[in-house]
């Protein structure tokens, strides 16, 4: 127990320093290591797995092979916040958490997969040592300066979008403003143009008011004069 604490406070301090390092899986147990966070601490770890050829007796990636990463809150009973699984590729994964609550935190590493049983099968039978799966880890502990010359590129893109995002929805209210001044005016020609054609039916109301008055006038004075002749 004693050396397994000390081998554990050793990555520990390789892990602060932001130093890489690497291990063997037997492709059953998984690695654990224990870390005592801050609140609001960033972490990025990045890992590398590679099994063992026996033909030519060295390391290599295989999709075959699977990591599963998890990471447990110790004082939140062991509250699980993240959990990911990849396959062995020559380009390393990457996984990401931000510390919610300052205290102890389990990170593991656990062998899955066709590529894990089959390994696991034969380093028992064959009573090897050493275990068929070598996994290189690196993290970064609060070095946010760190990550961001590393994902530089990718925040550079993502500026760009929203940049581009900001322009189209800077085309999009202008486009509306324009709308609305159109509908606007559009509205005074219609109001302007109905206001008229009330007037110009007003109008006409009364002249035919005004001719029928004249004309019904002009009935009566013929029809007293014929019967008075």
């Amino acid at each position: 127990m004693r050396s397994l604490l000390a081998t554990l406070l050793a990555v520990s301090s390789l892990f602060s320093t932001s130093q890489a390092l690497y291990f063997y899986l037997d492709g059953t147990t998984p690695k654990c290591f224990y870390e005592d966070l801050p609140k609001d601490t960033l972490v990025v770890g990045t890992y590398k797995a590679e099994a063992y050829n026996q033909q030519t007796q060295s390391f290599h990636t295989t999709s075959d092979l699977q990591i599963q990463v998890t990471v447990e809150e110790v004082f939140d009973n062991d509250h699980r916040v993240v959990t990911q699984t990849t396959a062995s590729s020559d380009k390393p994964s990457k996984f990401t958490f931000t510390a919610a609550d300052p205290g102890l935190h389990r990170l593991c590493f656990t062998p899955t997969g066709p590529g894990a049983v089959s390994i696991a099968g034969w380093f028992s039978s064959a009573g090897a040592t050493m275990g068929g799966i070598k996994l290189s880890v690196d993290m970064a502990i609060g070095a946010t300066s760190k990550i961001e010359s590393e994902d530089k590129s990718k925040i550079d893109n993502i500026v760009s979008k929203v940049k581009e995002l900001n322009a189209r929805l800077t085309d999009v209210r202008r486009e509306q403003v324009f709308q609305r001044e159109r509908e606007a005016e559009f509205r005074d020609q219609s109001e302007a143009t109905n206001s008229k054609i009330v007037r110009w039916t007003l109008i006409q109301l009364a002249v035919l008011g005004v001719t029928c008055a004249w004309q019904l006038s002009h009935l009566r004075a013929f029809f007293i004069k014929q019967k008075l002749t």
